[in-house]
């Protein structure tokens, strides 16, 4: 059931992306690479939501964090699959995973969810 309701929310995502500039879904590593060489080549500040379709917590977070895509313009918002994407995001040991870059650098990293301590976050890097 989680599974089912998490590949839901991520095509709610996917077919909201289409419309909302700032955010972009990595379908796999070879796209997930070049956003990151966007990041990292870009001074635009960004955030990168780790997640997985069998993650229920990932699942309860990816609408919010649509939602937080359309309140926040000015940062990038960037959603990764650690199954869809396996050899980019090998590193990340626990999902929901959060980033936040600037200036092309990682300057923090939140782990868990949580709607409000989301938007605190944000707010801070924004």
């Amino acid at each position: 059931m989680r599974k089912q309701e998490s590949e839901e929310a991520k095509l709610e995502l996917e077919s909201k992306s289409n419309h909302d500039g700032n955010l972009k879904i990595a379908p796999d590593d070879q796209s997930f690479l070049t956003i990151l060489d966007d990041i990292k080549s870009s001074k635009s500040p960004a955030v990168i939501n780790y997640g997985a379709s069998w993650c229920g917590v990932c699942s309860q977070i990816l609408p919010a964090f649509q939602k937080l895509s359309n309140s926040f313009s000015r940062l990038k918002f960037v959603y990764a699959d650690i199954d869809e994407c396996p050899e980019t995001t090998r590193h990340i040991r626990y999902t929901p995973t959060f980033q936040f870059y600037r200036d092309g650098e990682k300057i923090d990293e939140m782990y868990g969810a949580g709607e409000e301590r989301l938007h605190d976050r944000l707010w801070l890097h924004s």
